[in-house]
């Protein structure tokens, strides 16, 4: 994919994503203009980004958007630039966590994962065949990670469940998975998230239709 395009890059690297783009968009006589935020990305911040993004260019201009957290109202706000960006703009924005992007925005943008290492956290579980005495002794050998570990088996949980076919994930659902990365960014206990999120797949899974005689 062309890296100048309008796109979504789930990494923890930052300033390293910058570096790259940056030399990108100068070899290609464009020019990079970021805004990266350390915490929270707020509302005075999509109000510079709008006013970048409407200042007239001749030269193809590569919008950088990067924060630790990206608040409903702030996605809600970049969408509809992001849904029609002006002559000679695109817009990259840097996410830590697939499952903190609003499903609006994920639907009008591609996703590229590149911090995989840190994507493949193994569940060791089956979620085909999930039940409520295979979720209890998965969270008692887990009850001592720590907020980062969870939000990459919240994560793994979300790409699991989809790609099983077992469960029927609404928009209402993937929500949920979203919700459950920004409570343990907030600093809610990590048993209390992972319960909530495995008790919604519980709830969610397909039931299997009985076969008659």
């Amino acid at each position: 994919m062309d890296a100048l395009a309008s796109q979504i890059l789930i990494t923890s690297r930052f300033e390293e994503q910058s570096r790259r783009l940056r030399e990108e968009a100068e070899a290609r006589g464009a020019r990079l203009i970021p805004i990266i935020r350390e915490g929270n990305f707020k509302v005075e911040d999509v109000v510079l980004t709008l006013e970048k993004a409407y200042l007239a260019s001749e030269e193809h201009q590569v919008i950088l958007l990067a924060g630790d957290q990206f608040s409903d109202v702030v996605q809600n706000k970049l969408l509809k630039v992001i849904e029609e960006p002006p002559p000679k703009k695109s817009f990259v924005l840097l996410f830590r966590s697939k499952a903190a992007i609003l499903p609006t925005i994920r639907s009008r943008l591609p996703v590229t994962i590149l911090d995989e290492a840190e994507e493949e956290t193994t569940l060791d579980l089956d979620l085909g065949s999930l039940e409520l005495g295979s979720v209890y002794a998965f969270l008692q050998n887990h009850s001592r990670i720590g907020a980062d570990e969870a939000r990459k088996i919240v994560e793994r949980l979300l790409t699991e469940a989809l790609s099983s076919g077992a469960y029927d994930l609404d928009e209402r659902a993937l929500d949920m998975f979203r919700d459950a990365v920004k409570a343990l960014d907030m600093g809610s206990p990590v048993s209390f998230v992972l319960t909530a999120v495995f008790l919604k797949l519980l709830a969610k899974k397909r039931r299997k239709k009985a076969v008659g005689p």
